[in-house]
């Protein structure tokens, strides 16, 4: 599993997010997007997009007056090195485990469980 270069923070995640949904962008474009709590002001999205460019988790495209920054990582690849990395830590390794606690905490939809079954069902064909 590809680590992301160090784990975000939630502020941190909410900048990525914004960058993910939108694209790459500016630092007033990206605060634009935030969710309005907590309120944050221009310079605090600018210094923690600086943070997030000295952690390698975005990248500053410096050619124009507006620097324009990108994730470095998918969402999806950021999620399976968050997930990776809680399982290993609060489960032993053991995914199962995860995910029965995760259905107990918060109950899944049909839908959601309809999709698990087939998940699983193609897991397990993958396997014989």
């Amino acid at each position: 599993m590809n680590d992301i270069p160090r784990k975000p923070t939630d502020s941190e995640l909410d900048i990525l997010r914004v960058l993910w949904t939108h694209g790459p962008a500016t630092v007033r474009q990206v605060q634009e997007h935030l969710p309005p709590e907590p309120k944050r002001g221009y310079t605090t999205v600018l210094k923690l997009m600086q943070i997030m460019t000295d952690k390698g988790l975005v990248s500053r495209d410096e050619s124009s007056r507006a620097h324009i920054y990108h994730p470095t990582a998918s969402a999806e690849q950021t999620q399976q090195s968050l997930l990776g990395h809680l399982i290993d830590k609060a489960y032993s390794g053991s995914a199962g485990r995860l995910i029965m606690q995760a259905l107990s905490t918060r109950p899944a939809s049909a839908d959601d469980l309809a999709e698990l079954r087939r998940f699983l069902d193609r897991m397990e064909d993958s396997r014989s």
